[in-house]
């Protein structure tokens, strides 16, 4: 069995500690414990391991969020992955900062890159993994505060939370989505 897992986020150092990268702080802590180096490929950085016996394509996409179901609709095609073995790790603006929800579908939210891949795959029912990163910005600053960095607070629990994301998307491969919805979700 093949999975991807694909971390959303946006290349370049200017992005690299913000909130929208959150996915790829998580695809490069299931990369590490993969023991799968991150290599360039197309359309982004690709980390191939194994996982208990299952094989995992851990895809860091370049094509900036807005544009990540480029990226997502190659390496399924690429791989012949099916649509259930497909995990997309997100930004939420309305979830609490560190909070874990894993869907089976859902709609885009107002995120770019879940619009984009909605557009690629022409569905919403594909596995998603949302971090929480709360709404703390004033009416008309969102894009400031999705491009901004994290605050100290959210600084000191951020390892944590990323370790229980990985360990979730992990428990995506080998237990299934329900097993880890029921798990995870909420914690």
């Amino acid at each position: 069995m093949k999975y991807l897992i694909v971390g959303i986020g946006n290349k370049g150092e200017e992005y690299a500690e913000t909130r929208h990268n959150i996915g790829f702080k998580v695809a490069e802590k299931i990369a590490e414990k993969i023991e799968a180096p991150f290599k360039s490929s197309n359309f982004g950085l690709l980390a191939e391991g194994k996982y208990k016996g299952r094989k995992v394509f851990v895809l860091k996409p370049d094509t900036y969020v807005n544009l990540s179901g480029n990226a997502v609709k190659f390496w399924m095609q690429k791989e012949n992955i099916p649509l259930e073995n497909i995990l997309i790790i997100t930004d939420d603006l309305a979830l609490p900062f560190g909070s874990l929800r894993m869907k089976m579908k859902g709609s885009d939210a107002g995120h770019n890159g879940l619009k984009s891949i909605q557009s690629q795959l022409n569905t919403q029912n594909y596995p998603r993994l949302r971090f929480g990163i709360s709404a703390e910005f004033s009416e008309g600053k969102q894009a400031d505060y999705v491009l901004g960095k994290w605050n100290e607070e959210e600084k000191e629990k951020l390892s944590e939370r990323i370790e229980k994301f990985s360990q979730a998307s992990l428990s995506f491969v080998f237990a299934g989505i329900q097993n880890t919805m029921t798990a995870f979700n909420g914690k």
